[in-house]
C-alpha cells in the first residue's frame, strides 16, 4: 500500500530518521567509550602521582597545587636541578655528603672522607658521583678547594659552623635540612645514597644493596633479619630509590618532625617506619648487616668484607677524627699485603679507644 507524502514524512519516515541517526551516533559513541578507557588511565597515573589523595583520583585544582608546591621547593635549591646530572652515575644515582666548617678543614673529616675512595678498592671513581652539600660558606670555600661538585645549602636557622655536638639545637637544624634537600633530588628524577662525612668507604656498597629495597638503611646493631624492623636503623648511611613513594615518603618524615619534638630524623624515622612499610605507601625496607656495613656501635673487627666503617656510637669531632685516622692506617697496612697474605693475616682494626670513652663519659 502506497502513503502519502505527509505520512512518509510524519510516520514510517521517522523510524528511517532515526535509524540514520543511530547509525550516525554509534561510531562516535564508540569513540567516547574507547577515549573514557584512555582519560581513566591517565587519572589513575594522576592519583597514583598525588599519593596524598585517599579517593583515588585527583582534580585538576589538586594537580596544579602539586605543580606549584614543586616550583616553590625548586626555589628554595636554586642549581641543583642542573648540577645533578653532572654528578649522577649512569642509571641516576648521586652519592651525598653535607659538611659545615668544621668537618672540612684541612685533617678534618673531609679529608679522611675523600681520602677512603681513593684507598679503597676500586672505588675512586665514585667521588665524581658524590654532592658535597656545604650548609655554610666557609664549608663550601674547603669544598671547592678539593672537590669538583659541590652545593651551598646554607642553614640560617641555626650557628650550624661549629663542631655541633651530637643532639644541640645546630645539630637538628643541620640533619633535617639535609632531608629536605634530598627530597627535593628524588623529585627531580634521582636515587640517592647519603652518607654521612664520618664514614669511610672502602668497597663498593652498590653491590650489597638489593634491587628489592625501596630504602636500604644501614644499623647501630643488626638483629641478623635484613627485613625485620626491630633493627636499629642508623641514618647516617641509606639509600633511596627516586619513585612516587619514596617522594611521599620522605615528606611524610619531615613531617612527622611536629610530632617527636624535640628530636633528629633518625630517631622519628625509628618511630614512623612501621606506618612507612603500612598503609598505602608499603615502603619496602632492607637493613643493611653491620659486618658489611661496620661501625663503632656493633664493631666486628674483620677486614676481608667489609664495604664502610662509620665511626658512630662516638661524641665529639676530635674524637671521630683521631679513631678514624687510626683506622684508615689499618687499612693502608692491609692493602698493601698480597691476597694471600691478607687471607691469613688475621688484621683487625684498632679498637676505637677515644669514641668510647666518649660514650661513657656523656
Amino acid at each position: 500500500m502506497m502513503c502519502s507524502p505527509r505520512k512518509q514524512h510524519g510516520g514510517g519516515g521517522g523510524s528511517h530518521s532515526a535509524s540514520f541517526l543511530l547509525g550516525a551516533l554509534l561510531p562516535t559513541l564508540l569513540l567516547f567509550f574507547l577515549a573514557s578507557d584512555r582519560v581513566g588511565e591517565q587519572l589513575a597515573s594522576i592519583s597514583t602521582y598525588t599519593l596524598g589523595n585517599n579517593n583515588g583520583s585527583s582534580s585538576a585544582h589538586e594537580q596544579m597545587t602539586h605543580d606549584a608546591n614543586l616550583t616553590d621547593t625548586e626555589r628554595v635549591f636554586p642549581g641543583l636541578a642542573e648540577l645533578l646530572p653532572r654528578v649522577a652515575t649512569d642509571d641516576g644515582t648521586v652519592i651525598i655528603t653535607s659538611v659545615n666548617e668544621a668537618w672540612s678543614r684541612p685533617g678534618s673529616l673531609l679529608d679522611l672522607f675523600r681520602a677512603g675512595f681513593r684507598n679503597g678498592e676500586g672505588i675512586a671513581h665514585l667521588l665524581n658521583h658524590t654532592l658535597i652539600v656545604a650548609v655554610d660558606p666557609g664549608a663550601l670555600a674547603h669544598c671547592e678547594a678539593v672537590h669538583p661538585h659541590c652545593y651551598l645549602l646554607e642553614v640560617t636557622s641555626a650557628n650550624v659552623s661549629s663542631a655541633n655536638r651530637f643532639m644541640s639545637k645546630s645539630y637538628f637544624e643541620l640533619v633535617w635540612a639535609k632531608l629536605e634537600l634530598q627530597q627535593r633530588v628524588l623529585q627531580l628524577g634521582y636515587s640517592y645514597l647519603f652518607t654521612d662525612v664520618d664514614i669511610m668507604w672502602l668497597r663498593n656498597p652498590f653491590r650489597h644493596i638489593s634491587l628489592y629495597a625501596d630504602m636500604a638503611v644501614s644499623t647501630d646493631r643488626f638483629n641478623g633479619d635484613a627485613e625485620a624492623l626491630t633493627n636499629a636503623p642508623n641514618t647516617g648511611f641509606y639509600y633511596v630509590k627516586s619513585t612516587n613513594r619514596t617522594v611521599e615518603m620522605v615528606r611524610r618524615w619531615r613531617a612527622a618532625r611536629s610530632r617527636f619534638p624535640p628530636t633528629h630524623d633518625q630517631a622519628v624515622f625509628d618511630e614512623i617506619k612501621g606506618e612507612l612499610a603500612g598503609g598505602e605507601l608499603r615502603i619496602r625496607f632492607v637493613f643493611l648487616e653491620t659486618a658489611l656495613f661496620d661501625g663503632f656501635c656493633q664493631l666486628h673487627g674483620e677486614m676481608d668484607r667489609v664495604c664502610t666503617m662509620h665511626a658512630n656510637c662516638c661524641i665529639g669531632l676530635e674524637n671521630k677524627v683521631h679513631d678514624l685516622t687510626n683506622m684508615a692506617a689499618d687499612w693502608k697496612n692491609y692493602t698493601s699485603l698480597a691476597p694471600a697474605e691478607r687471607r691469613g693475616s688475621g688484621r683487625r682494626w684498632t679498637a676505637p679507644d677515644q669514641c668510647e670513652d666518649s660514650m661513657r663519659q656523656r
